[in-house]
This record gives structure tokens, sequence and C-alpha cells, in this order.
């Protein structure tokens, strides 16, 4: 069974996206950026689970970890974040 060459290169670039995105969550000192990354890393992997013909997967990656454990997540680092009032900018 061959493997198509577009299906091989879709499937490398987003092996290099899922690993690159993963590593920026380890890496990134910003919780911010570290929670944009972790969506970007779950929505490859989404696309991974099309690419295997596993829509019902992809749909369940898409429903339930990008909507709901990233949007939890989002919440908390804005709820948690401080506030920089104008006082402190000034002085």
């Amino acid at each position: 069974m061959a493997v198509a060459p577009l299906e091989l290169a879709a499937f490398l670039l987003f092996a290099l996206v899922t690993l690159a995105s993963s590593l920026g969550v380890v890496l990134v000192r910003d919780v911010w950026h570290s929670a944009l990354l972790l969506g970007v890393a779950l929505t490859s992997v989404a696309v991974h689970y099309v690419m295997l013909r596993a829509e019902f997967l992809a749909a369940m990656q898409i429903l339930v970890y990008v909507g709901g454990v990233l949007i939890l997540i989002t919440f908390a680092v804005m709820l948690t974040r401080e506030q920089d009032s104008e006082e402190e900018v000034v002085a």
C-alpha cells in the first residue's frame, strides 16, 4: 500500500507543527502564549485524526479539548492575572 506524496507531506507538516507547538507550551514563559500554543497542538492532533479517517475522534478533540479545556485555561489565566494600575506604571 503506497502513500501519496501529498499525504506524506501533509503528515510531515502537521507533525512538525505538533512538535513545535508542544515544545512551545513547555518552554514559553508567558502563560497566555503557552495556552495559545496548547490550542495549536490540540488542533493539529485533530488534523492527524482526520488524516487517519477518524472524523468522530477529530470532532471530539476539537469540541472537548480545544473548546472546553482551552477555554477553561483561558478564563483561569484571565481571572488570576494581576492588573497593572496606572499609579504603578507612572511611578
